[in-house]
């Protein structure tokens, strides 16, 4: 049987064995962990679910953004919109990498400490730092331009680089905690536990101090969008990225519950995780119809309340993070041919609604 592989918010079955769950991230029935039943009540386990995701997501926006504008043409110059090099490249392949890190091999020791801390830097922050929406739109605008090739070489040369980084992610954590538990001592091991996460009154000052942040983040985003919003720049659709991106991680996060459980009664194609499946497709139509939308009007404001939307909304609501990993774990398992099936199926599904929401517009109206 396969190991299963636990992260970024989404339920994923085992493609080996029959009727048997293999949880990726659980969902909020599943987090609360029995050691938590008698002295945490549901509801601020829950509430402070939704802070981790918030926050979390809102840093991963912030990064995404940053590596961006690194790797882009106005500094390192390796992506740029004209290129299978796309601009989304490096946060998916960062992100894909240390999810081998923090979703596979450490989730086991961060879930000691809080099984929120674990679903915020994997759900929050590591599916808001990768997006699938982002990925596909941009092959859409090749492909749009007559860019054929690149767009393909940028389906295939993406997928190539982010299903490598999560097994050179695993590879790298699984040296470093073998070096750690050598040199680790009991004394150091006894503390580790000490950071559990197991009171109502540490769960309240932890959510508390998360509402502060979130509070503080969000002031400071809605102050730095009405400064920046009347001069369209990428700083203004940046904040307001920020301000929407958590909504897309929560969305995201509800939807995880489609996972592992088939269709019908019968629980058919358990194997699939239609949660992933719907977030990623869903996002990247609604991306392709609002690039529509943003052509057909063609005003600043527009542009910016779009780019926006795409970027945090759109861009937390998919993930690549969890995709690859799940591609991981059905290409390890029993039946391999599950991975390219799922694979197919996702970018397959939202090039081909993709097409039919921006490029068929764009080519029957003569948009430019």
């Amino acid at each position: 049987m396969v190991v299963p592989i636990a992260e970024e918010g989404f339920c994923f079955y085992d493609p080996v064995a029959t009727n048997n769950v293999s949880p990726v991230s659980p969902s909020i029935l599943d987090i609360i962990s029995p050691d938590f039943e008698e002295e945490v009540p549901w509801w601020l386990e829950y509430f402070s679910s939704l802070l981790f995701l918030a926050v979390f997501g809102i840093l991963g926006v912030l990064l995404r953004y940053g590596l961006q504008k690194l790797f882009g043409p106005g500094h390192v110059g390796a992506t740029s919109d004209q290129s299978y090099m796309y601009l989304d490249l490096p946060s998916n392949v960062v992100g894909s990498f240390l999810m081998g890190w923090f979703g596979v091999v450490f989730k086991g020791e961060i879930s000691k400490i809080s099984d929120q801390l674990a679903m915020g830097l994997t759900t929050g922050f590591l599916g808001s730092l990768t997006t699938f929406s982002g990925w596909n739109q941009k092959m859409l605008e090749l492909s749009v331009e007559g860019q054929w090739v690149f767009a393909v070489l940028g389906i295939i040369f993406g997928l190539f680089l982010v299903s490598h980084s999560i097994i050179f992610g695993i590879e790298t954590a699984k040296g470093v905690r073998w070096i750690v538990r050598k040199t680790a001592t009991s004394k150091n091991s006894s503390s580790e536990s000490s950071w559990k996460m197991n009171s109502f009154k540490c769960h309240l000052v932890v959510s508390a101090a998360l509402l502060l942040i979130l509070g503080a983040l969000w002031s400071t985003c809605i102050a730095l969008e009405a400064h920046e919003f009347k001069r369209g720049n990428s700083e203004a659709q940046l904040w307001l990225a920020c301000l929407v991106g958590p909504f897309g991680v929560w969305i995201r996060w509800f939807l995880a519950r489609l996972n592992g459980r088939g269709l019908g009664k019968s629980g058919s194609l358990k194997w699939v995780p239609f949660g992933t499946i719907i977030a990623n497709v869903s996002a990247a139509c609604v991306m392709a119809a609002l690039a529509t939308l943003k052509k057909a009007v063609k005003t600043k404001d527009c542009d910016t309340v779009v780019a926006g939307i795409q970027f945090g909304l759109l861009g937390c609501l998919s993930t690549v993070s969890t995709f690859v990993a799940e591609f991981h774990a059905m290409r390890e398992s029993k039946y391999p041919w599950r991975a390219y099936a799922y694979v197919l199926a996702t970018i397959l599904t939202s090039f081909i609604f993709g097409t039919l929401l921006y490029s068929v517009p764009v080519w029957t109206m003569g948009y430019k």
